[in-house]
């Protein structure tokens, strides 16, 4: 199987397709007139990110990625933020109300937001609104590979569950690494897409909703959003930062058959 996947998931293709999709006849690069894609960007997205990414079980999973930040401090920074959503990890380094605000006597970070679907950008820009937030946003394209920022502009760069999607991936990273600035820092998290529990959490979840409610091929979908294995997208930022900090989810030890999600803090070289 391409990209790096786990240790455990060398399997035969009736067995790896269900898990991560039929790669070898999909490809990594979504069709664009294909109907299963067109319901999907056109009709699904909202209602899957609302069924198994905000609520129930996915909701519980995503959240264990955002504790990356917990106790960070972002204030006057410059601060970019790739694929933001519903921005769920304010709550680790944002104070909550006013009197926390004054007693830590925090400083506003420069927050840019970056995504591909304008709808998702305008979600954030109320979220961050409702918590005294100001912010720039920046419509990207799906295929868009440079960024359109300046050289070494940020101090942070934040994403979660957003690399995954990204395809080609390195070019993307070299795009990242250029506009952070020396000593920046990229934290986020990743599904362990590619290994052997998150293939079948999927299979038992969201590959059944999409059977249930769309016309929808999940074979089509999954290779087309999560082009990149965990461990592929692991390697691709090792071999362009300075690897901080590495976690796994729910068991630490760093296998991703045997977790869901991976959290990390890289650093660029001064």
């Amino acid at each position: 199987m391409k990209n790096h996947s786990g240790i455990l998931c060398k399997l035969p293709a009736y067995l790896s397709v269900p898990l991560f999709g039929d790669r070898e006849r999909w490809g990594l690069v979504p069709i664009e007139d294909d109907p299963c894609w067109r319901e999907w960007t056109d009709q699904v997205y909202s209602a899957f990110y609302y069924a198994n990414q905000k609520g129930g079980v996915g909701n519980y999973i995503n959240n264990a990625g955002y504790g990356i930040l917990k106790g960070g401090d972002l204030s006057g920074m410059r601060v970019l933020e790739i694929g933001p959503g519903e921005i769920r990890h304010l709550s680790q380094w944002f104070p909550n109300s006013c009197s926390e605000r004054l007693g830590r006597a925090i400083s506003y970070p420069q927050y840019v937001i970056a995504d591909i679907r304008q709808d998702m950008l305008d979600r954030s820009v109320e979220v961050l609104k409702n918590a005294g937030l100001p912010c720039e946003t920046q419509l990207l394209q799906r295929s868009q590979t440079a960024l359109p920022f300046a050289d070494e502009e940020f101090d942070r760069i934040i994403t979660f569950y957003a690399l995954e999607h990204v395809y080609p991936l390195g070019p993307y990273l070299d795009e990242m690494k250029r506009i952070l600035k020396p000593g920046g820092k990229l934290i986020g998290a990743i599904p362990a897409e590619g290994g052997l529990a998150w293939g079948l959490g999927r299979f038992l979840t969201s590959r059944r909703w999409l059977k249930k409610n769309t016309n929808i091929d999940p074979d089509k979908l999954i290779c087309w959003e999560h082009p990149n294995f965990a461990n592929y997208i692991l390697s691709e930022l090792t071999e362009r930062f300075d690897q901080v900090c590495r976690q796994y989810w729910p068991f630490r030890f760093p296998c991703v058959d045997l977790n869901l999600v991976v959290n990390f803090i890289y650093r660029k070289a001064n």
